[in-house]
């Protein structure tokens, strides 16, 4: 296997997604294993300095498709971009994020490429010159080791679990643009709308308030609500409350879920079982509120408080008033 490593870099607006950064990063990681260079193919339109960018997390060379029929996700756009550029490099690992866009356009790729796709995975390694991927499997019951044998070998990374790090600071990638050139498609992407019109991805917030079976109903999280707009954050969900029907899937924290790692992650009326544990342990700060003194959740939460939800979160919304100086 001596072929390059290929990033797809998706964006949002003129930024970069985290999880695409994520995936630069550990593509450097690859390509230093393998002694080989790491090209990015950054997708999007009015992207802001991105050779600067993604040099900082190890890009050698960047393939840019600026163009405002890219600035948001059509299948059929994105996989002509992705095709032109692995015929430019010939690449033989290919890796994206595991996000809707990353799951929607690798197994086009693949199919187009006859090739496999190990998706969601939380762990890369090489073995024999083999792309061995870990990824989760049976609703998260087990980990899976996979060994991709055909090439190029392609990817997505979970989003949290690996971590974006600036490796060359200053590093300054050469570019190569890629001209648009629109594809006839039998689709029409009008409008793309976030379930819940949050305004944050869990995956991209700083801040999180989840709540657990110990909210009893889906009208009780008004109280977490108020404290994630209040603190610029958003509400996440236990899979207990999700399967209650109280909170939407895309709310769930966890290994069923969604991984996050956010900088504060409140967690209120969760008992911290293993399941949802592996979903937000990366968080650099975990706060949990329960009144179970035996919760397990305050094994590992940096900060505990033994008290009910229902009087804890209020005081600390009306604190956090007070510390923004809102009313």
């Amino acid at each position: 296997m001596t072929g390059e490593v290929l990033v797809l870099a998706e964006s949002s607006g003129p930024a970069f997604r985290k999880a695409a950064l994520e995936a630069v990063t550990e593509g450097r990681r690859l390509a230093d294993l393998l002694r080989v260079s790491e090209i990015v193919l950054a997708i999007g339109n009015g992207l802001k300095d991105p050779a600067s960018e993604l040099g900082k997390y190890g890009a050698d060379k960047v393939i840019l498709a600026d163009d405002p029929l890219l600035a948001i996700f059509h299948p059929d756009y994105y996989r002509q971009i992705a095709l032109e550029a692995i015929k430019r490099v010939n690449p033989s690992i290919i890796l994206a994020a595991a996000t809707s866009t990353g799951k929607d356009l690798a197994p086009r790729l693949a199919i187009h490429l006859d090739t496999a796709v190990a998706s969601e995975c939380t762990h890369l390694e090489m073995e024999n010159g083999k792309l061995i991927a870990t990824r989760p499997a049976y609703a998260g019951k087990v980990l899976l080791r996979v060994k991709v044998n055909s090439s190029p070998s392609i990817a997505t990374l979970r989003p949290n679990v690996f971590t974006a790090r600036e490796a060359v600071p200053g590093k300054k990638p050469t570019v190569e643009q890629i001209a648009f050139n629109r594809p006839d498609s039998r689709m029409i992407v009008k409008e793309f709308v976030t379930q819940g019109a949050k305004k944050l991805d869990l995956t991209e917030a700083s801040v999180i308030v989840s709540g657990g079976r110990g909210m009893g109903g889906p009208q009780n999280y008004k109280i977490l609500e108020e404290l994630a707009e209040v603190m610029g954050g958003v509400v996440g969900a236990s899979r207990a409350s999700v399967d209650a029907g109280w909170r939407p899937h895309s709310d769930q924290v966890g290994q069923t879920g969604r991984t996050v790692s956010p900088m504060l992650y409140i967690a209120a009326g969760i008992s911290g079982a293993i399941q949802h544990r592996v979903g937000m342990i990366n968080s650099k700060v975990i706060v949990a509120i329960n009144k179970d003194p035996e919760a397990l959740i305050f094994g590992f939460a940096d900060y505990g408080i033994v008290g009910d939800v229902f009087e804890v979160v209020p005081a600390l919304t009306r604190e956090m008033k007070a510390f923004y100086g809102k009313t």
